[in-house]
């Protein structure tokens, strides 16, 4: 065990730690400490390798109340994790102490980016106003920093994508008269603020503004979005790209951003105290087209929007990677202001180069009883097949007839899976050999894994269905963002945003964040 003070004094002493939260993220994202980092039980060798390199690393746990915490640290300590403790009280003891609980996902952030635009005062242009330019014909250009998908998915009219680390190397192209306004948007808040601020930090001479809380912000004010757009930033020309990779330099040294060349990195990686991540921050095409070896792919404008996801331990070091440069030196400024130890290398693909995806790392899997999704199709109607992808892909496309389940809670529901041979199955059918072991071990009867998950029945060349067929339990295991889709109730995108303009105020009360602005 270790008290709530304790872990709090780990951050505030930069220590290295991480700080898990195991239940799922919709509960997660109702409350839990700034840099607590969501790792539902259920998913944790899925992501363990990826997030915690180094075995040693002083890890802690926490549930509220649902009895998780044993069930993690025996996993974590039989993959070799040495240094896993538990906080005494939970979540509830945290809030008994009297410390500082914050919503959503992502929220330290969030919580950067509002401080931004406190300090900085970046500048921001409401939806109406936005959206009387464009009826006008004015000399703007409205550029998303959201990823791709997202933007697809819906956006400004005339927007063009333009993820957030490749703005600056992007945006002199885009909008090469001065007198262009450049106006950057995202769904919310966060990559507005911080998109925004980089052209201004980098020197671009147009006028640069922020759209005013975003795609939510447009919606509130009665505006039409596009969807299904795929409009995309354009090259860069030598002279912006040198100017560019200038001004980008010059912003992460005022950051406190350090140049590292191979030698150097490699001595970084050989220190047995220290946790040293690695990321190339370029485009997933680039990315395997060949990176760094031992650089995992993580898009700049998200590795700053969802640092907890990439990086849960607090104090480690943070290595970025980019040929070009500049989406480094601007992903290295923010994550140095968030208070990271940020290194780019220099000449990154000068040394050995690896092509494709990176390594699977995560941890061999349990071996049990396999079905075949030929086999399935054949037995379709004598299993019960259980589904433990995300609720969102559950709803999307499952197997006909599967029932949707989350591995952390297969003891609730034992009861209901009795009577005929069950079969799991999950997105590639990883996490289904973990439950159909741990199944078994209290469950007697025929249970099986489905070899190669709902990945293999598609390549078969079957059908998924979507909607509900069967839900055994709540679909606690993703928080619905209330920034994303054109469907989410006025109320809901108010309150995230009146929730995000009172960050700046939490981060004062919580004292334990180290940010600072440049």
């Amino acid at each position: 065990m270790i008290s709530p003070l304790n872990v709090r004094r780990k951050f505030l002493l930069r220590e290295e730690v991480a700080l898990f939260d195991l239940r799922g993220e919709a509960d997660y994202a109702l409350a839990h400490p700034l840099f607590a980092a969501s790792l539902p039980l259920g998913q944790l060798e899925a992501r363990i390798g990826a997030i915690l390199p180094r075995l040693d690393t002083a890890i802690i746990v926490y549930d509220d109340g649902e009895g998780y915490c044993d069930l993690a640290v025996e996993r974590l300590e039989s993959l070799g994790y040495s240094d896993v403790r538990v906080m005494a009280g939970g979540l509830d003891g945290w809030r008994s102490a009297g410390f500082e609980l914050f919503q959503d996902v992502n929220s330290a952030s969030k919580a950067f980016g509002e401080l931004v635009e406190y300090r900085r005062h970046t500048p921001s242009i409401p939806a109406p106003e936005a959206k009387a330019l464009i009826e006008r014909n004015g000399k703007f250009v409205i550029l998303d920093a959201r990823r791709f998908d997202e933007y697809q998915n819906m956006n400004i009219p005339t927007g063009i994508s333009v993820p957030g680390a490749e703005l600056v190397l992007r945006a002199r192209a885009l909008a090469p008269d001065p007198a262009t306004m450049i106006i950057v948007n995202c769904a919310g808040r966060t990559r507005s603020i911080l998109g925004a601020q980089s052209l201004i930090n980098a020197g671009l001479p147009n006028p640069v503004k922020a759209l005013r809380n975003g795609t939510i912000g447009w919606l509130l004010a009665g505006q039409s979005l596009e969807t299904g757009s795929e409009r995309s930033f354009s090259e860069a020309d030598s002279d912006f790209e040198a100017e560019a990779r200038r001004a980008a330099r010059d912003v992460a040294y005022r950051a406190g951003v350090k140049p590292i060349d191979r030698d150097a990195l490699a001595a970084l990686m050989e220190d047995p105290r220290r946790t040293t991540y690695r990321f190339d921050v370029r485009s997933l095409e680039e990315y395997l087209a060949g990176h760094p070896a031992g650089f995992l792919h993580a898009p700049g404008g998200q590795l700053v929007q969802e640092t907890d996801v990439f990086a849960p331990v607090r104090g480690a070091r943070i290595v970025l990677a980019d040929n070009r440069g500049v989406r480094a030196d601007m992903t290295g400024s923010w994550l140095a202001q968030m208070g990271w130890e940020v290194y780019v290398l220099d000449a990154a693909l000068a040394g050995e180069i690896h092509h494709g995806p990176a390594p699977d790392l995560r941890p061999t899997p349990p071996s049990p009883p396999l079905m075949s999704a030929t086999a399935l199709a054949e037995r379709a109607d004598e299993v019960r097949i259980v589904d433990l992808s995300s609720s969102p892909r559950y709803r999307r496309g499952h197997i006909p007839h599967a029932a949707f389940a989350v591995r952390s809670r297969l003891l609730e529901i034992s009861g209901k899976l009795v009577g005929r041979p069950i079969v799991f199955t999950s997105e590639d059918g990883y996490i289904a050999r973990y439950a159909a072991t741990e199944l078994a071990a209290v469950n007697k009867g025929q249970i099986y894994a489905l070899e190669g998950g709902n990945a293999a029945w598609v390549s078969e060349g079957r059908a998924l269905a979507a909607g509900e067929d069967e839900m055994l339990v709540r679909a606690d295991d993703v928080y619905r963002r209330p920034y994303e889709g054109t469907d989410n109730p006025e109320s809901a995108m108010q309150a995230y945003l009146d929730w995000e303009y009172g960050l700046v105020t939490q981060l004062e009360r919580d004292g334990t964040h180290g940010f600072f602005v440049v």
